[in-house]
């Protein structure tokens, strides 16, 4: 992950769970297998170069495992 949230997430929801992930087989082979959502947020990130920005984060979580991949989709204004 080459940015770190600060703060919040802000409007979290989850758009994708079970089998609508295309990534599910990779996720399970790799952390385990668990009731998995792909889920999105707002969130106040800082770059790796000290930017502070707003923006839209995706990640994918499963109970029992937690949250994973966390990555940046887009940048808000």
């Amino acid at each position: 992950m080459n940015f770190e949230i600060i703060g919040k997430l802000h409007f979290s929801e989850t758009f994708a769970q079970g089998s609508g992930i295309r990534e599910l087989q990779r996720l399970q082979k790799i952390y385990g297998k668990g009731h998995w959502r792909k889920c999105k947020a707002e969130a106040t990130v800082k770059l790796l170069d000290g930017t502070v920005l707003n923006a839209e984060i995706h990640w994918y979580e499963a109970h029992g495992i937690g949250k994973r991949e966390f990555k940046i989709k887009r940048y808000l204004e």
